[in-house]
């Protein structure tokens, strides 16, 4: 099974932020391990807003120590670029343009309370844990998220 971690940022990483980020995550997966023993893991930044984690849990498990060391290097990162990756106030969704948005808890409700959000607005879970669940269940509409039940 491969596992997975989804950070939101609080903001949208610059490009040229995407691309130090990705360089240090890349480094850092790289030599990221469970016990002295390689872990079969990989990094992607997304719509230049998540940091995502997949480990291949199947080769070498994940470990509270290793789980640890990766928070460790996301808090650096946060320091390094001026971004939270810890912040759960913000909610991103897919807007009418197809575009994602991140706007606040408050404004998201205001959203919802004004239709601008509707049932079939796509929304992010990034609750999901698994790389299976990450394909088909990290976008889904809103009125099957967690999301309906907060805001709804």
């Amino acid at each position: 099974m491969k596992k997975v971690w989804i950070y939101q940022a609080d903001r949208f990483f610059t490009s040229a932020e995407c691309e130090q980020a990705k360089a240090y995550l890349e480094e850092f997966v790289m030599s990221w391990a469970a016990h002295g023993t390689a872990l079969s893991a990989k990094v992607e930044i997304l719509r230049n807003l998540f940091i995502v984690f997949t480990v291949d849990e199947a080769i070498t498990k994940t470990t509270g120590c290793s789980i640890d060391r990766s928070v460790h290097v996301l808090k650096e990162l946060e320091e390094r670029l001026d971004i939270g990756l810890f912040n759960r106030t913000f909610v991103a969704y897919i807007d009418r343009e197809d575009r994602t948005q991140l706007v606040s808890r408050e404004v998201f409700q205001g959203l919802v309370d004004s239709s601008e959000v509707t049932s079939e607005t796509r929304v992010f879970n990034n609750l999901v844990q698994t790389e299976e669940d990450f394909k088909s269940k990290w976008i889904v509409p809103f009125q099957t998220s967690w999301h309906a039940k907060v805001f709804g």
